[in-house]
């Protein structure tokens, strides 16, 4: 069958403001559903019933995205031009660095694709529908506006569905509002502007029917639903450049044109001083191969991909290479409550009797004597519709049918030593009142069947609860529910529901000759409440306590009541002082006001997620890194917005497919360990991009220097290459390996814009470079005069040897830009020690071995030559640790222990 994908006419109508009479008449449909003739057009017309996934990059989109990036582009080029002018072996080493470049990054990223792919769930869905008057189980694609369905308890729903009615129908919604109590249905008219989690009429697809059963009418399907409305705005979404992207295409820029000037400065200044044009030509080609860093796409390539495999390690998988180095830019984190800081589901916290509280733990703590809590324990299996489908199993494989609520209740009996089976045998249901949204309780009449006496087992709201009840149980003891004691309990409820806590109360009768619950929903005893909440992550205050060390702002962001989430960083230890907005306040913001604004926010409730797309805006507007961890589908558009985005392994496919990193664990405290290592990854491209431009530097100057001053050239292009080559290529790849540094998390987070080479660097590199160039000019002064340019082969030899050596010895000062050479354990990086060593034995090699002096024009040094090179090797470190310490080391204080971003406010304190 050809489909078109026209774009329904009734997209914009606002079903849950229409009766289910004039929606029938909207969509054509009636009480007795649509006839396969009916199906078959409205089908032709509004197509299947499915997101169209988002499109995944091939192996081979992957491999070729590993070339565009401008540093390749500047090798490509020099690599042409040198296998142009017939030099084979320096084209061959230029285009080996792009080729291995491409392999690592294309390894990595290819084997985080094939994870996410199996980390999708692959479920077929259906739907019972009602067609030619009969009800049929078909595939939920096939489902067009105008069906009826029917769903009930455990089925996701497959379709956005108008309730025709509903017996104690209860969804969850929080991938898609991030509300994560259940959210009771009917089919009662609302107003237009009802928010979407407040849609008690509505049941939306990918949401989850918890409880209960109703017969719905289709009314929006595929991405004409809520979650198709989501996958748009992901898809309207635009992907920014990330910090690291940014910053090697600024350097690529800056380099390439350096480059260009000096190389073409030294040509030009030969052919004036009237030297040999074709060999000024090679020269200057030569220098400026040797001045673009092979080494550095190479080092970027292996330091990114030691990072994601030591972020995997953690439990988090990186879908993109270049966002573990993202990661060490993060300033704000944009959190979801509901299973980010949450464990995203429902637990008893403890018992609120009239004269107790009792702390609720894993523990067989209910399993005591004390009657009071026996009977609510009783109560929790006996007046409750939640079914376990599995009791055979063990308690953490059980599979439970039922509301949130209800399933706490069931779990925590459970661990209490309740097994609801034998409870269920021994008392005899009778009769039942099921919950309802208006009604807010539920009632049972059971039976035991060793006893000629009955009991009445109710739970529900507290206020409803309240008007059934005469006594209380106290002390054990059932005593008048006096006007006094009922005060006493209405404050204790209030108190309790304004930290966020979500409170039933439980109530009982025994007696004879009951009827049903509705006669004897009267003189009951008033047991006491049981508080249950989502709550915290074990690790979640530990976490953000991190976060704020290492001068990162947290901002929570959930579709939950302002009170819910008040509480919650209550818990967490966060001083909030008030600076809580909804989502419905941010509708009558200008982005330009939100932005004002945003600073002073520390939670964002009932949001949307077109909010939430607002807010990760609004922070990167700032200037801001922002990163968004979430789990729900709602959550997705903003996860694509911000510079990193993180979901929950257990979250949404569409979050999965959305996010940059996934943390395999859900444990929080990963994100703060990923940042750390995104920092290390950072700091550690710096120092390889500090040690092959300081090299590259001293080299172009002192070609330069000696031309401008009509001296020959004091070191030959080969001669050059091969330091390139050696001394630096081996301790460039060791240096990719330096272990992060303590202080680390001490640091501020650099801002978007920070070039990888700051101001202080860039000084650094200079003046590193006019230190070696003075020495060797010197040196090269000296010789030239005392053993004259006969010996010219000899002369070069020895700088050519002074310019190895400083190299593998100014590599061990640049492994800490925060310490001094003199202070840091040298053997902390064996790696770098190695390869300094294998360095060595090479880079002299072309000065002993005979053939290799053939090629190189050197010959062999004595041990006086040997002294005055190590010698003057030693001084120049020396000065370079001094000028170090002062641009860098120094200035380093400025930056630590910087608070989060805040406005005239400490964001986190610790309740310890």
């Amino acid at each position: 069958m050809t489909v078109k994908k026209n774009k329904p006419e009734f997209t914009r109508i606002h079903w849950y403001s229409l009766s289910v009479v004039d929606c029938f008449k909207k969509l054509k449909s009636s009480k007795d559903g649509l006839s396969s003739k009916d199906h078959e057009k409205i089908q032709k017309k509004y197509g299947f019933n499915k997101i169209p996934a988002e499109k995944q990059f091939s192996a081979l989109g992957i491999l070729i995205s590993q070339l565009k990036s401008p540093l390749v582009y500047v090798l490509l080029v020099a690599g042409s031009v040198s296998l142009f002018l017939g030099d084979i072996t320096d084209a061959l080493v230029i285009f080996f660095a792009v080729i291995i470049n491409t392999i690592f990054g294309f390894w990595q990223e290819n084997k985080a694709n094939k994870a996410v792919s199996q980390l999708k769930k692959i479920v077929k869905n259906t739907a019972r529908v009602l067609r030619d008057g009969n009800e049929k189980l078909i595939d939920a694609i096939d489902l067009v506006p105008g069906d009826i369905v029917f769903i009930q308890a455990g089925d996701k729903v497959p379709a956005d569905c108008r309730v025709i009615d509903s017996k104690d129908l209860q969804t969850t919604e929080a991938t898609l509002t991030g509300e994560s109590s259940p959210s009771s249905k009917n089919n009662k008219i609302l107003k237009t502007g009802t928010y979407l989690a407040d849609r008690k009429n509505m049941v939306y697809m990918g949401t989850l029917v918890v409880r209960g059963k109703t017969t719905a009418l289709v009314c929006e399907i595929g991405i004409h639903t809520e979650i198709g409305a989501i996958t748009s705005l992901i898809k309207d979404t635009k992907e920014e450049k990330t910090p690291l992207q940014k910053g090697l295409s600024q350097f690529s820029n800056w380099l390439t044109v350096l480059v260009l000037i000096l190389s073409s400065l030294i040509f030009f200044v030969g052919i004036l001083l009237n030297k040999d044009p074709l060999e000024m030509f090679i020269t200057a080609v030569a220098l400026a191969v040797a001045a673009i860093p092979e080494g550095l796409i190479i080092a970027v390539t292996i330091i990114l991909t030691i990072g994601m495999q030591f972020i995997l390690k953690k439990k988090a998988l990186v879908r993109k290479l270049v966002a573990t180095e993202t990661l060490g830019s993060v300033s704000v984190i944009c959190t979801d409550k509901t299973g980010t800081l949450t464990e995203g589901n429902m637990q008893v916290s403890k018992i609120i009797t009239a004269d107790k509280e009792y702390q609720l733990t894993k523990s067989k703590e209910l399993n005591e004597v004390e009657k009071v809590r026996d009977l609510i324990s009783k109560v929790s299996v006996l007046c409750n519709a939640a079914v376990v489908e599995n009791p055979e199993a063990e308690l953490e494989s059980l599979k439970i049918i039922g509301s949130p609520t209800e399933k706490a209740l069931l779990i925590a009996a459970i661990e209490s030593g309740y097994v609801p089976e034998k409870l269920h045998k021994d008392y005899i249901q009778l009769d039942e009142i099921p919950f309802d949204s208006e009604k807010k309780f539920m009632a049972t009449l059971c039976n035991h069947k060793k006893a000629e006496h009955q009991h009445i087992f109710t739970k529900g709201a507290p206020e409803i609860i309240f008007k059934y009840c005469s006594k209380v149980m106290i002390s054990g003891k059932a005593e008048t529910l006096t006007l006094e004691k009922l005060n006493y309990l209405k404050k204790k409820y209030e108190a309790m529901t304004k930290k966020g806590l979500r409170l039933l109360a439980f109530a009982y009768k025994t007696g004879h000759d009951f009827k049903n619950c509705n006669d004897e929903l009267k003189n009951l005893t008033f047991l006491g409440f049981v508080a249950i909440k989502d709550p915290l992550r074990r690790e979640a205050k530990e976490a953000l306590l991190l976060c704020k060390s290492a001068g990162i702002r947290t901002v929570v962001i959930t579709g939950d009541h302002r009170l819910t989430a008040k509480a919650i960083f209550d818990e967490l230890g966060f001083k909030t002082d008030g600076n809580i907005v909804e989502g419905s306040e941010l509708d009558n913001w200008t982005d330009e006001e939100l932005q004002a604004r945003v600073v002073n926010i520390d939670i964002y409730a009932r949001v949307e997620p077109r909010h939430k797309l607002r807010v990760v805006d609004a922070w990167q507007a700032r200037g801001e890194v922002v990163a968004m961890t979430g789990d729900g589908i709602n959550d997705a558009p903003a996860l694509k917005s911000a510079d990193i985005g993180i979901a929950l392994g257990d979250g949404s496919d569409v979050t999965k497919e959305t996010a940059d990193i996934i943390l395999l664990d859900n444990n929080f405290k990963v994100i703060v360990a990923a940042i750390e290592q995104g920092r290390i990854i950072f700091e550690n491209i710096r120092k390889v991009v500090l040690y092959l431009l300081s090299d590259s530097f001293s080299e172009l100057i002192l070609i330069t220097g000696s031309l401008l001053v009509g001296l020959p050239l004091p070191i030959l292009a080969t001669q050059i290459l091969w330091i390139n080559l050696v001394a630096d290529g081996l301790p460039n790849i060791a240096l990719t390996l330096e272990p992060g540094e303590s202080e680390i998390m001490e640091d501020k987070p650099r801002k978007k814009s920070e070039p990888i080479l700051n101001k202080e660097m860039k000084v650094l590199i200079f003046i590193i470079g006019i230190i070696t160039d003075i020495i060797l000019f010197i040196l090269f002064i000296y010789l030239l005069n005392t053993m004259g340019e006969g010996r010219l082969d000899h002369i070069r030899t020895i700088i050519f040897t002074a310019l190895g050596i400083d190299s593998l010895l100014y590599v061990f000062s640049v492994r800490s830009l925060r310490h001094s050479i003199f202070t840091k354990n040298i053997f902390s990086n064996l790696y770098l020690v190695g390869a300094v060593i294998i360095a060595f034995f090479i880079l002299i090699s072309a000065v002993y071995v005979p053939f290799l002096q053939t090629i190189f024009k050197t010959v062999s040094l004595n041990g006086r030559e040997w002294l005055v090179i190590l010698s003057l090797g030693l001084i120049k470190i020396t000065a370079i640790e001094i000028v170090k310490h002062y641009f860098i080391v120094k200035r380093k204080s400025n930056y630590k222990k910087q608070p989060p971003i805040s406005k005239n406010k400490e964001m986190i304190t610790l309740n310890v």
